[in-house]
């Protein structure tokens, strides 16, 4: 055996041990769970996408970069928008923006990196035109990357606050008749919450309670819940409750008005995107499929054509 062949079967092994580390590794990675704990002690899962876990462990090597009086105020908003996203202990902002410098820096140089060598590999005229843009098809990936967290972040919180959306004429419904049951406000709040499945209003309402357990007033643990939300329709809701305590009106008449206001703006919501469907169908049924019945249709003749010309 010379060195050659020696050479070849050790670079084979190290290789094999690294594609056997790397696989128990995102293994490890995708099995893991990560757990927000609530007001009351129960822990809720809250699922970090596979790039979010992969390169968690790396974060804080970078975050005490993003800990500078520079990056105050982008601290503040992501922080307020994880929160309202429900990911409040889970991850930090620091960490969020760390994540966001090395997704692209670590996964999309990788991932541009494979494309490169992808494209020299392409033979003929095919794969001189894609080399010629192939600086351009990487600069693509490591942006898609980067842009990533963002669209993550937003995409989840719009999914809260449409949970919430759901979930907040029934349960004002649910006060409303424990109300006028007889039960005060709180009770009310408190054995719909223990009854009722854990979602996302009532992992608010619970830290409502708790939050007055612990001395704060009941006006200003609704205010709080309304700011850490950030949602008109929890918003208007707080807003009625509060002057309705300020103003010594009946809370159960409030309450039966706000969740007839809520499912009114349920059916609006639905009337609207009921009437934007069509608009948004037009692109694919252009794009897709009146190609494939012009195809369809046209093809016989067109063919008859050429072979008559």
């Amino acid at each position: 055996m010379n060195g050659t062949s020696l050479s070849v079967i050790l670079l084979s092994l190290l290789w094999a041990v690294f594609a056997g580390c790397a696989t128990w590794y995102c293994g490890q990675i995708l099995r893991q769970a990560t757990y927000v704990t609530l007001a009351d002690g129960r822990r809720q899962e809250r699922r970090l996408p596979f790039a979010f876990r992969l390169l968690l462990p790396l974060a804080p090597n970078v975050v005490p970069f993003f800990r500078r009086a520079y990056f105050e105020k982008a601290n503040s908003q992501l922080t307020r928008k994880l929160v309202a996203a429900g990911y409040s202990g889970a991850l930090t902002s620091e960490e969020f923006l760390a994540l966001k410098l090395l997704i692209p820096s670590v996964l999309g140089v990788l991932t541009a990196a494979a494309v490169w060598a992808f494209l020299a590999m392409i033979p003929g005229r095919a794969g001189l035109v894609l080399r010629g843009h192939q600086g351009v098809l990487c600069l693509v990936m490591v942006l898609a990357f980067y842009v990533q967290p963002g669209l993550w972040l937003r995409s989840t919180l719009a999914a809260r606050h449409r949970d919430i959306q759901r979930s907040l004429p029934f349960m004002l419904d649910l006060l409303t008749l424990s109300v006028e049951a007889g039960l005060d406000f709180m009770s009310a709040m408190q054995r719909i919450v223990e009854r009722r499945r854990l979602d996302a209003l009532g992992e608010e309402f619970v830290r409502v309670l708790r939050e007055i357990q612990l001395g704060k007033t009941r006006r200003v643990a609704l205010k709080d819940m309304a700011d850490r939300v950030d949602h008109p329709d929890i918003r208007m809701v707080v807003n009625s409750l509060v002057q309705a305590d300020e103003l010594g009106v009946g809370i159960s008449a409030i309450l039966r008005i706000q969740a007839d206001q809520m499912r009114l703006r349920r059916f609006e919501r639905a009337e609207k995107q009921a009437n934007e469907a069509p608009v948004k169908m037009l692109f694919p049924l252009v794009a897709f499929i009146f190609p494939a019945v012009f195809l369809v249709l046209l093809g016989p003749i067109i063919l008859q054509i050429l072979r008559q010309l």
